[in-house]
């Protein structure tokens, strides 16, 4: 059987900032579906209002939905690969910087994050992210916010390190519910899968509620590495396992 592994999360393309360097968030979007021929044959038939005209049809209309398709392959190909290529720098760019031993060291370090790596640094460093951490935080907080005579350079150091507060209590919060809803979703889906009566113990826990979504996320992975590593056995019998554990929690 395939080994078990943690979901991941998943990518998200945004404009870089850091929370020192505030700057607005920018969605970048793709258009490789975007031009699409839009018709009722397209979309199945279904256009009940009639909104999209009457259906396209001859060999010329399908020889012209081919090109776009294919087209359209290579687009979110293309796109797909400048998504792992830029994971790949950042992840070596993180590699490459040197983690400070000092709370204050460790300040400035997240304040020079960008704020897609702050999600994988706050996991990396959730070790340093205690009471210790956010109480010397609080400390200069205090003292920034009652300094009698406050400059501007102190009154954008107050607004950087309140917004990191937020960020990183909201982010060990986050990545600690989610650390224990893994333990307990590895420990609920090897218990299905060495089960010798399947049916009693999903019965069992669908009665303690204790199936959930985190559970299918987490066979989901392992299915795709069993497939990735032509593990066609394994991969099946999860399937199978998945299927059974959607119906009970759907009951």
């Amino acid at each position: 059987m395939a080994a078990m592994i943690v979901p991941s999360a998943a990518a998200v393309v945004v404009k870089t900032f850091t929370l020192r360097r505030r700057q607005n968030r920018r969605i970048l979007c793709v258009g490789w579906a975007s031009h699409l021929p839009l018709s009722s044959s397209f979309l199945g038939g279904r256009d009940p209002e009639g909104i999209l005209g009457p259906p396209q049809r001859g060999h010329i209309a399908r020889l012209d939905l081919k090109r776009q398709l294919e087209k359209d392959a290579v687009a979110r190909e293309t796109f797909d690969r400048q998504l792992r290529e830029e994971r790949e720098q950042r992840r070596k760019r993180r590699e490459a910087r040197v983690v400070p031993e000092t709370t204050e060291g460790l300040i400035e370090y997240f304040l020079d994050s960008e704020a897609r790596d702050i999600e994988v640094e706050i996991g990396r460093l959730r070790p340093r992210l205690n009471k210790e951490f956010f109480d010397h935080l609080r400390v200069e907080l205090g003292q920034l916010r009652f300094a009698v005579n406050r400059t501007t350079e102190m009154e954008d150091r107050l607004i950087e390190l309140e917004a990191m507060q937020k960020v990183l209590q909201e982010g060990t919060e986050a990545y600690d519910k989610m650390q224990t809803d893994i333990v307990s979703a590895k420990e609920r889906l090897m218990k299905i899968l060495q089960s010798k009566d399947r049916k009693s113990t999903l019965l069992e826990m669908v009665e303690r509620n204790e199936l959930s979504r985190s559970i299918l996320a987490l066979l989901d992975e392992n299915i795709a590495s069993a497939i990735s590593n032509n593990q066609k056995e394994a991969a099946a019998f999860m399937e199978d396992v998945r299927s059974t554990i959607l119906k009970y929690m759907t009951v």
